[in-house]
Order: C-alpha cells, then structure tokens, then sequence
C-alpha cells in the first residue's frame, strides 16, 4: 500500500509536456521515412524507353546513344582516376568503376533502379577512399567522374520520374553528402555541396522540360478531341438545317394531298361513297402525318425562332433566285458571271433548294476567303436530260486584296456534301492550279423515289 500511494504520489511531479512532443517528432520522422521509401521504391512506367512514344526513329534511339557514349567514356576515365589519381586497389577500382558507369545504359529505360546502383556505388567509393593516401587534395566524397555520371543520371531521371521522386532522391543525397562530413580525410576538398547545387539544377531542369513536353500533348490531344467535337457539331447542325427546310418542302405537298383530298367529293361529282370514305381517310392521313411532322420539328426550332415569331414562313429558294443571289454577291465586289440552262428545268424541291444552297455557300465562300476573284457559276443539264450539272469556280483574288477570314468553321463543305448526298448527287470541291477553287456537283433532276420520301422520314424520325 505504501509502496502503490508513493509511486502514485510522484507521478505527478513527472513532466508530461515532452513526451508528447517526442512522439509527435517520431511520428512525423517515421511518416517521412514511410514517404521516402515509397517514392524511391516506386519506378514510374519502368522498361519504358525515354523518348519512347517520338515517332521520329532518330530521336527515339537519341537516349540510347546518349547513355552509351557516357558509358564508354567514363569507364576507362573512372579507372584511370580511382587508380593512378587516388591510388585504390586495381580490382575494387574496376568493380567501383564498372558499378558506377554501366547502369548508365539501364536510366534509359529504368532510371530509379539505376539511380539506386549507382548511388550505392558511389556511397561505397566515398568510403573506400578514406582509406587511401591519394585522397589528401583532391575531391571527396565525390571525384570529378563520379559528379559528371550522376548528373547524366539525374537528366534521365528527371525526364521520367515524379516531381516527389525527385525530390526525394535530390534529399537522399544532400543527406549523404551531409553524413560524409563527420568522416572527412584531412586535407582532402569536399565536393558534395557543388554535387547537391548541381543535381538539384539538373532535376529541375528536366523536370521542366518534361512538363512542358506533358502539357504540349496534353493541349494537342485537346486540340484534336475539340476539332472532333467541332466537326460532329458542325455536322449536326447541318443535318438539322437540312431537315428543317426538308419539313417545309414535305409540308406543302402534305398540305396540298390533304385539300385535294378533303375537296374531292365537292370538286368531282358522282364519287361513290367508298370513294368519299377514301379521300376522307387520305386527307385525315395526310393531316395526322402533317401534325406529326410539326411536333418533331418543334424539336429542331431554336429558343429564339420560337421566342421571336414561330417558324420560318418564307418560301423555300431555288434555281430561279440565283440571279438575285448573284447580283448582291457582285455588289459584295466579287464579279460573278451566270450561266443557266437555256430551257427552263423541272426540279423536284429537293434538288432545287441543294442546287440552290449550294451556289450560295461557294459564292459566301469566295466573299470571304477570295475577295474580288473573278467567278463563274454554271447551271448544265446533261445530255440525257437525267443530272444538272452545279459548277461554281474562282480564280485566284487579286493582288493587293486579302482574305477576310484566314480560317473555316468547316460548315460550308459539311453543308454541301449533306445536300448532295440527300439527292443522292456527288460533289467535288479542290483547288485550282492558278490558286482559285472549284466546287462541282452533280444533282439527279429527281431523287429515286427510293430515297426521295424515306429521307424526309428518316430526317423527321431522327429529330
């Protein structure tokens, strides 16, 4: 009892301030010792070669030669130097030598295990030096070879490896060259501090340029994803002008079945009453379907053309407005000559509107992109009386003009190759060997009625 109370009666007088500290200090050491030990023993894509994802063969053999030119260069120099310079035991100069220069070859494609060979190496070089003569003015922990290999490694290193691995191999040396000093030779000149200074450059050196690479292909793989994207949205909104003009053309023809249809009984006499029932059910077909037709298109319709005013109402253009199209592009300052067939052309309204889209986006195209070229825009049915010919060519601009657009959206040539392939034409468009342009369509004077009506429902059903 006496010998419990006086234990309990002097603990306390026992300080418990430090010992929490202590810990807190040994848990902290211990947690950055685990993140050391972490990061230096974790490679980043080891057996990958560095400049390994260059197409350019040359650039990616460069590490290799690189690695191998230091190799061979600083193995005999190592030799000559540990043994003459120092005076170091023939075979261990050859070991060290051999251990300090050869896993140069391996930082191409493992440099963290490469960096672990070769710093053990030089930690044991350094000690074995402190027990030779030729020590006494020269370098130490780290002669000359030794600081000239390692920074190479350091390059390699940088150029694959994390910025906390770095990190972490820069303050394991800095620590080594910390610890040589309580083991200096006398007279000897240390260099770990000009080592420490150096390859701490040398990794931020690499490292910089690394990142830079990283962020390069980064914002070109972007680039890349956003042109995509651009085309496909281009696309589609394309597809979706296409389908609303599309609706406007079905429409009238859906709207004209359905008052023929309702007006047959009072425009036809005698119509028996089967027939009656028929043209009924025609009309109330065509008005079902012409519903139908306006609630997908409500889909298509921005929020402002449904905010200021509905639809469109203006009529659809055709072939027989390209004379007043072609008059407003010359007063843009371009000089268009018209060429069209000479007896007048029976187009469905499919055909006409593409014939007609078509001219306008080559004509908008030499506003901006030829100012002042000379153009010319033919309109020529074939032979056979089945194809319309759609041929719009420039010449290169003159001299002292210049482009008011340098750069495309990429609409113009979606927007035409849609329309042709909606009639089921063929287009060629490509420069000129005088620097102007061509676009050449060929449009059937009527769809085939096999993809004439499917199209306006596919369009419909797709939107």
């Amino acid at each position: 009892m006496t010998g419990r109370s006086l234990t309990s009666a002097h603990e306390p007088s026992r300080s418990p301030g430090p010992e929490p500290t202590r810990n807190r200090a040994l848990r902290a050491a211990r947690q950055a010792l685990r993140v050391l030990a972490v990061e230096l023993g974790t490679p980043t894509e080891p057996g990958t070669p560095l400049f390994g994802s260059i197409q350019n063969a040359w650039l990616r053999r460069l590490p290799y030669l690189v690695a191998f030119a230091f190799a061979v260069s600083l193995l005999p120099t190592t030799i000559n130097v540990l043994n003459n310079d120092y005076g170091m035991n023939g075979g261990l100069t050859g070991a060290l030598a051999t251990a300090q220069t050869v896993p140069l070859l391996l930082a191409v494609t493992r440099p963290l295990q490469a960096w672990w060979v070769i710093f053990a190496a030089d930690v044991v070089c350094a000690l074995a030096l402190t027990g030779v003569d030729g020590v006494v003015g020269r370098a130490w922990p780290w002669p000359p070879t030794v600081i000239v290999g390692y920074l190479a490694l350091m390059l390699a290193l940088s150029l694959r490896e994390r910025r906390r691995t770095l990190i972490a191999v820069w303050l394991t040396t800095g620590v080594a060259g910390i610890l040589s000093e309580a083991i200096t030779p006398e007279g000897s000149q240390s260099t770990w501090v000009l080592l420490f200074v150096l390859s701490g450059v040398m990794l931020m050196m690499g490292a910089t340029l690394r990142e830079r690479g990283d962020a390069q292909r980064k914002l070109i793989e972007q680039e890349t994803i956003s042109e995509a994207e651009r085309a496909r949205r281009t696309l589609l909104e394309e597809r979706t002008r296409i389908a609303r003009e599309l609706h406007d053309v079905v429409a009238h023809h859906m709207s004209v079945i359905t008052v023929q249809a309702d007006s047959a009984p009072y425009r036809i006499s005698g119509i028996p009453k089967e027939a009656e029932e028929e043209f009924g059910s025609i009309a109330a077909t065509a008005r079902e379907s012409l519903a139908e037709m306006r609630r997908l298109l409500g889909v298509l319709r921005s929020e402002e053309t449904e905010r200021y005013g509905g639809p469109e109402k203006a009529p659809q253009p055709g072939i027989a407005m390209l004379p007043k199209l072609v008059e407003a592009t010359v007063r843009a300052g371009v000089p268009v000559e018209l060429t069209l067939p000479e007896n007048p052309v029976a187009l469905e309204p499919a055909v006409d509107l593409s014939a007609y889209r078509i001219v306008q986006e080559a004509l908008a195209n030499v506003v901006r992109h030829a100012p002042g070229a000379r153009t010319r825009v033919s309109l020529i049915t074939g032979t056979n009386g089945l194809r319309l010919t759609v041929l719009v060519v420039n010449s290169a601009p003159p001299a002292p003009s210049t482009p008011l657009e340098t750069t495309g959206t990429g609409h113009g040539l979606v927007g035409m190759r849609e329309r042709v392939r909606l009639v089921d034409g063929s287009l060629d468009t490509g420069p000129l060997p005088n620097g102007g342009f061509r676009v050449a369509a060929l449009l059937p004077l009527s769809p085939p009625p096999s993809s004439a009506s499917p199209l306006s429902a596919k369009d419909s059903d797709s939107v």
